[in-house]
């Protein structure tokens, strides 16, 4: 046997990036779950930016890589390319570090439509948790269906939970100067040469967010700012601004009503809609169309129906993570 035929056996099943930044509360979690995948040959690196608190103490309770870059030096681009140069996968699955998996099979099923020699990246699920903003929930139930797409027609997908070829990461490498939604840029150009983006609604991960309004307002004009870059010709007026707050808290009070749940929702839905479209209409201070699919997707509100409302239900023979029972190593 040659080295070339040890080295490939060697390859792991995939690579994990996590980028993170002062995530004591959270990555121990998603390393957690990590750790009872069903797919367990991996490799796991994390890619920090400074933090401060007991993030890398925790982490390295892990069996990880720790790459180091400076405050200075970030974009979201620039930490995701530093950790694929480190990786040695030929599939480079995608993770905040404020997520963890529903399910053990969640690497499993993320990596499954690369059996498709077309697929070039691959985003999963995203859903709340119980201190989730009513209305962060509708953009998740929005933006991630419970039903999958193996051809999507749009370049929409998330780096919170993804996954692409290596080689293809190669030939087009993160944007590094771009503010945000540099997962969009990618799969923009994958589309562009000829593959495909899939969705897999099984792959499903609990996003955390638990941000300040201005937090909230930072995020979504760094967001605009950066879908300008991707499609100069997008616009987002004041009109705009008024229209979609306006359309979206309609729908979503709509949709707490049916729940029942107004009235203890309705002062968040208020503030975290008004900092969305408020931040992404500073982002947009200059004119500036991106296509008719990808627009609603980011902006537009759940459709109204009056059915009654039962929250998806996972298959009942898929292994549910409990958290509850793993080991305590993110202890501080």
């Amino acid at each position: 046997m040659d080295k070339s035929d040890t080295e490939i056996k060697r390859k792991p099943a995939c690579s994990l990036i996590i980028r993170c930044y002062n995530e004591e509360n959270h990555i121990g979690r998603l390393l957690s779950g990590i750790m009872v995948q069903t797919v367990q040959d991996t490799e796991i690196i994390i890619v920090d930016s400074g933090s401060t608190d007991a993030t890398l103490l925790i982490a390295s309770r892990y069996p990880v890589k720790i790459i180091s870059i400076k405050q200075e030096d970030f974009s979201f681009g620039y930490s995701l390319n530093a950790g694929c140069a480190a990786s040695s996968g030929d599939f480079l699955v995608i993770a905040s570090a404020h997520v963890y998996p529903v399910h053990r099979d969640w690497l499993e099923r993320l990596l499954r439509p690369f059996q498709n020699d077309k697929v070039a990246l691959v985003y999963g699920k995203q859903r709340g948790n119980e201190k989730t903003n009513f209305s962060e929930h509708q953009v998740y139930a929005r933006w991630f269906p419970d039903h999958s797409d193996g051809n999507q027609a749009y370049p929409f997908c998330n780096n919170a939970n993804a996954a692409i070829r290596r080689c293809l990461w190669e030939r087009f490498p993160y944007d590094e100067t771009l503010t945000g939604l540099e997962d969009l840029a990618c799969a923009k150009k994958f589309i562009g040469a000829g593959y495909r983006i899939a969705y897999e609604a099984s792959a499903e991960v609990i996003h955390v967010h638990n941000e300040t309004p201005r937090a909230i307002s930072n995020r979504y004009r760094r967001e605009a700012i950066a879908m300008k870059g991707i499609f100069p010709h997008e616009s987002f007026c004041f009109w705009d601004f008024i229209r979609m707050y306006v359309r979206n808290i309609f729908s979503d009070c709509f949709h707490a009503g049916q729940r029942g749940v107004l009235w203890g929702n309705i002062a968040n839905i208020l503030i975290f809609r008004l900092m969305q479209f408020w931040g992404t209409y500073r982002g947009f201070v200059q004119h500036g169309l991106v296509t008719r699919q990808l627009k609603q997707k980011f902006y537009y509100p759940n459709e109204l129906s009056r059915k009654k409302y039962t929250p998806a239900q996972s298959e009942e023979l898929r292994p549910v993570i409990d958290y509850s029972t793993l080991n305590d190593r993110d202890s501080k």
